[in-house]
């Protein structure tokens, strides 16, 4: 099963839910190879709650995941903390949507949780929890004592930062989970475009439906990194239709109908 653990469903965390933008990311996740995602939404983006609303009325329930034509979406959300940094949290809908709406006090940037508050709770309520992207400024997550950071239950391995260095990310990232107790690192492109998929992926050596089954691989390690040949690429043409997109919003037009419109004839 090839899997990203860390994904988007929003161009961006200001602009309205669109189920039209969403389904052509989850329709270029396939195309590019993937089973399933995890579904990372930013914790404070506007219509949190529409995006998974939207997701369980259409699509039907396996295990934990929800089968959208084929593509398994894990959920979770990226949660920022008061020391400044991004976590990832995974789990049922139920309980993401729940710890969702209990950060709502905590959803600007002047009254982010404390990581260890943070922490507190996703022990609290069962959830998994990973530290995304631990060497990208302003984040300051490796800055953390040793006793938080040994509480997060794997690292990211961000397609991003992959394109950025490809080997000294790499490097960094594994010493960085071995600092920690020797965590699990897996991969997420981090992607808010669908060009960024597939740029790394992690491929676990069983399909799984559940959170109980998909930890149970990654603790005992059954899977495998792969980074595309064309990382490098990928992100950046993201990221450059990612800029146009918005520019297309900013100036008063539609960025969902400018992608569904297709290649110009």
């Amino acid at each position: 099963m090839n899997i990203d653990f860390h994904t988007h469903g929003k161009l961006a965390k200001y602009l309205a839910f669109s189920p039209d933008y969403t389904d052509w990311l989850f329709d270029a996740a396939k195309r590019a190879g993937l089973d399933a995602i995890c579904l990372t939404e930013h914790f404070n983006t506007q219509g949190f709650h529409q995006v998974y609303a939207d997701i369980s009325a259409r699509y039907p329930r396996t295990g934990d995941a929800f089968d959208v034509d084929g593509l398994l979406v894990f959920p979770g959300m990226e949660v920022d903390i008061a020391e400044s940094g991004h976590t990832l949290v995974l789990g049922p809908m139920e309980d993401i949507l729940d710890f969702n709406g209990a950060l709502e006090p905590n959803k600007d940037k002047r009254s982010f949780l404390p990581f260890d508050r943070l922490a507190d709770e996703v022990e609290r309520r069962g959830l998994h929890f990973g530290a995304a992207h631990p060497f990208r400024a302003p984040g300051r997550i490796p800055e953390l004592a040793g006793s938080q950071l040994k509480r997060f239950e794997f690292v990211d391995l961000n397609g991003k930062d992959l394109s950025r260095d490809r080997t000294r990310t790499v490097e960094r990232t594994y010493a960085f989970a071995e600092r920690l107790g020797g965590v699990p690192v897996v991969s997420g492109s981090d992607t808010h475009q669908a060009f960024q998929y597939g740029c790394v992926v992690t491929r676990m050596k069983r399909s799984c439906t559940t959170f109980d089954e998909l930890f149970e691989q990654v603790h005992r390690r059954s899977y495998q990194i792969a980074l595309a040949d064309d990382l490098e690429f990928r992100v950046t043409a993201a990221a450059t239709l990612k800029r146009a997109l918005k520019e297309i919003d900013r100036l008063g037009g539609s960025y969902v109908q400018t992608i569904l419109a297709g290649p110009a004839a």
